[in-house]
């Protein structure tokens, strides 16, 4: 739940009510009745209005900056691997960096599985 006074960015317009998508507005009130659809007051300075709006229309403005920093680091990270041809640090962006991990523990104990069948035919013979 977002508290009063937040800044926040409008990303959609469920209800079609003309909301102006990609600008700001503070949180002025939240509305707590169950009855209704819309969760939040919010006042759009630009706009000189305030509007009803639901919780899936708004978004806090510091949690979109920090979704946009890392969106652009990945994209600059994934440029510099291409440009310097290290494939290991473009499948380690591509897949996260707990895919790579993950992969080096499924290898590891399929090898150790693999040397237990190996000495127990060893052993048979």
């Amino acid at each position: 739940m977002l508290h009063l006074g937040e800044k926040v960015v409008i990303l959609a317009d469920r209800f079609e009510q003309h909301l102006p998508i990609g600008e700001y507005g503070y949180i002025i009130a939240h509305d707590r009745n169950a009855d209704n659809a819309f969760d939040y007051v919010i006042r759009v300075p630009k706009a000189n209005r305030n509007f009803f709006v639901p919780a899936s229309d708004v978004e806090q403005e510091d949690l979109l900056l920090q979704q946009e920093a890392d969106r652009i680091e990945r994209e600059a990270l994934i440029d510099y691997a291409l440009a310097t041809r290290n494939e290991s640090l473009f499948r380690r962006i591509m897949n996260g960096d707990t895919a790579e991990e993950e992969e080096e523990q499924v290898q590891e104990a399929l090898s150790q599985e693999e040397f237990v069948r190996q000495v127990n035919l060893r052993a048979w013979i």
